[in-house]
């Protein structure tokens, strides 16, 4: 008996002992020291330590990787994301790196302006240029032959008119065009190649003037003659309103209303003309402003133009950069002058049944002409550099694009680029400089 009552103490203090380390993080004391104290004397159940082995085997496995997966969380500061200067970032704002090289071309030419000022001081005096131009013009001839351009402008509104009311003729209409295209482009030319006052600077400058004007009044010539064609074979009648566009401002953008044919024929110049006659819409015809954006065609001075009129079409050109095809090239290193091409002169081509590559063919031809004639004109000479340099593209082309590809392509098109047009200037600036003065000498 003594030994038997000396084994249950034993078993009730083993028991007890293990109630209280199997009892939860927060649970009543009394369940460890009176309630459960109170059962100490009997043996617990069979299900009860099951199911307190089950725990003692389960928590030690999931509660410390829980911890661990929000320790983690917590104080990780790495993920898997692409550097902002790689493409496959899709990051594309670098304004405040284009803000700093604008800032750092200011400060080196500040510099460059405030050095040459102290040292020479004031060499070209603008009010005094002025004066000398009002006191003897004639001294000026390439600004005076800009200025006279405005007659060839005046000719086409005027001309215009009379076909916008049936004074004259289609026929009338385009053989006056003829005549004051025809005009527009040699006259110009002649009095550079007569006058030996003009510097080659000046004839480039007044050329490219009236190239750009050619341009804008062909282009005025034919976007009037499609309206005109419209009205006739819809034969409704438009609202003639002879007023321009009031220019709304509107979150600091100009609203550009829309001026129906023929409404766009004032002296007054806008920057967009629109017509819809059954839903067609010409929107589109910013070109039929004779003398709009003398600089839109010159990617130079494109956004500053835009900037003054106001001009909602800004696209003046695409990734050229990129070019894998000399074709692709031409079509998107100058976007107006493209599109003038493919609106005047490709499509008009195909129309007529023309095959595409005589088209294309026609076009380098006309813009070779364009080249030479902006080149050797003012220089006095004629070497046809910029005409065969031109006119090689179409080999260039077919060669890069029936066996070059990719990387392959975009390097043939820098490498003509980078060593063609230099070595057609450099063979000007050779035969100029052989022709005034090793001649002379």
């Amino acid at each position: 008996m003594g030994d038997r009552n000396d084994r249950v103490p034993m078993m009730t203090r083993r028991t007890r002992r293990t109630t209280i380390c199997a009892t939860p993080a927060g649970a009543n004391s009394k369940q460890a020291n009176g309630s459960a104290g109170e059962k100490t004397s009997s043996q617990p159940s069979h299900s009860n330590r099951k199911v307190k082995e089950e725990k003692r085997v389960h928590e030690p496995v999931t509660t410390p990787r829980k911890e661990r997966s929000k320790t983690s969380e917590r104080f990780s500061c790495h993920v898997l994301q692409e550097s902002l200067l790689s493409s496959a970032s899709g990051y594309s704002n670098y304004r405040g790196i284009l803000n700093w090289c604008v800032v750092m071309l200011v400060l080196c030419n500040a510099r460059l302006f405030l050095e040459n000022l102290i040292k020479y001081g004031i060499l070209v005096d603008p009010i005094q240029v002025v004066s000398l131009f009002l006191k003897d013009p004639y001294n000026w001839p390439a600004s005076c032959l800009i200025i006279v351009s405005n007659v060839f402008i005046m000719a086409a509104l005027y001309t215009e008119r009379r076909l916008s009311v049936g004074t004259i003729s289609e026929t009338t209409g385009t053989f006056l065009y003829l005549v004051n295209l025809t005009t527009l482009l040699f006259f110009p030319s002649a009095t550079v190649l007569m006058l030996t006052s003009i510097t080659p600077v000046g004839g480039a400058f007044a050329l490219c003037v009236y190239t750009i004007l050619f341009m804008k009044l062909y282009s005025y010539k034919d976007v009037n003659m499609w309206c005109r064609e419209i009205r006739h074979t819809k034969a409704r009648t438009l609202t003639r309103s002879h007023s321009c566009p009031s220019v709304a401002q509107s979150n600091g953008s100009a609203v550009h209303a829309h001026v129906s044919y023929p409404g766009n024929l004032t002296h007054r110049v806008t920057d967009w003309i629109g017509t819809t006659v059954d839903g067609a819409d010409y929107s589109e015809l910013h070109e039929t402003i004779p003398g709009y954006g003398l600089f839109q065609n010159d990617r130079a001075h494109a956004e500053t133009g835009s900037e003054l009129m106001r001009f909602g079409d800004r696209e003046f050109y695409q990734d050229w950069w990129n070019s894998e095809t000399v074709t692709y090239f031409w079509s998107n290193w100058n976007i107006p002058v493209h599109k003038w091409c493919l609106r005047h002169f490709y499509k008009p081509l195909m129309g007529r049944g023309v095959n595409k590559w005589v088209a294309q063919t026609a076009i380098f031809l006309v813009s070779a002409f364009f080249h030479e004639y902006l080149v050797s004109v003012p220089l006095k000479m004629f070497r046809l550099w910029a005409f065969m340099g031109m006119m090689s593209q179409i080999p260039l082309a077919w060669f890069v694009g029936r066996f070059l590809r990719g990387n392959y392509g975009n390097a043939a098109v820098w490498i003509s680029l980078i060593i063609g047009q230099p070595i057609a200037v450099l063979m000007y600036v050779h035969d100029f400089y052989v022709l005034h003065y090793v001649s002379q000498s």
